[in-house]
């Protein structure tokens, strides 16, 4: 590992690690930043590319033995961390990421059962970052993400995700409704689109096609009508009146723990 220290903050090859508020630079270069000692761990252990790190001098013991040896390692003074990242920053750590190559569906689907996790529009940083720890968490095959998600590898998303970005796969999509018809035409894979309508069916896990693709509306609209009328059925959670609806991501949450129960009673 090339621990390289660095006095003068404006030395260019810190420069990924520069205003990370800025985000958007750092996703045109096709880049990451993974931020703290417990996302930058799980980095390290995942399959991606890290192309650097940066660490405070109290950090250098911790992390010396972890870091892959064709790993460039800048070592910058506490007080200076500051000033090169743009917000006040004790985490210590921070690590360069490559974003990966988007995988194709032909990749990921390619057992008996497949369970897709569709998110055409959510926006919320804190939201999509639960829902991928959730899809990690039940086992998902894919996440789906539409063109007006939020960015997955943005910092927030990373740190709700607990780092479970980096082991999810996420296909990137700007055609959700072309998506879905691929999935069942080229895949047999059933939609399901949950909403909160009257003739929706309610929510019974037990009737689960072998391979499924549950779609989750944005927080503020639900999901498109063209999302809908492209999924071959839809269901709902039952609920008094008096609720108008559930968070994306806890309904989420219910949705797939209840997916997931059914698939563990098949013993698939």
């Amino acid at each position: 590992m090339p621990l390289i220290s660095i006095a003068d903050v404006a030395d260019r090859r810190l420069d990924p690690f520069r205003a990370l508020k800025r985000t958007n630079e750092t996703a045109r270069a096709g880049l990451f930043i993974a931020e703290g000692d417990k996302l930058v761990e799980r980095l390290l252990t995942s399959s991606l590319a890290v192309r650097s790190l940066l660490l405070s001098e109290p950090y250098v013991d911790r992390f010396a033995a972890q870091i892959p040896a064709d790993v460039p390692t800048y070592v910058v003074a506490d007080e200076a961390i500051e000033g090169l990242v743009g917000f006040n920053f004790h985490r210590g750590v921070l690590a360069c990421g490559v974003r990966p190559r988007p995988p194709r569906l032909a990749e990921l689907l390619t057992a008996p059962a497949a369970l897709v996790v569709v998110c055409p529009d959510v926006q919320d940083p804190e939201n999509l970052g639960a829902i991928v720890r959730l899809a990690a968490g039940f086992a998902a095959t894919a996440l789906v993400l539409g063109p007006h998600c939020a960015d997955p590898f943005s910092r927030r998303v990373q740190r709700v995700s607990m780092g479970n970005v980096y082991r999810t796969p996420i296909v990137p999509t700007d055609d959700v409704v072309a998506l879905l018809a691929e999935l069942r035409s080229s895949y047999g894979v059933e939609s399901w689109a949950t909403v909160l309508d009257a003739d929706a069916e309610t929510f019974d896990p037990t009737r689960k096609p072998r391979r499924l693709a549950i779609a989750f509306g944005s927080e503020g609209h639900g999901l498109a009508r063209e999302v809908i009328d492209a999924c071959d059925r839809k269901v709902t959670i039952p609920m008094p009146p008096t609720v108008d609806s559930l968070n994306v991501a806890v309904a989420a949450g219910i949705f797939l723990y209840e997916l997931s129960r059914a698939s563990s009673r098949e013993g698939g």
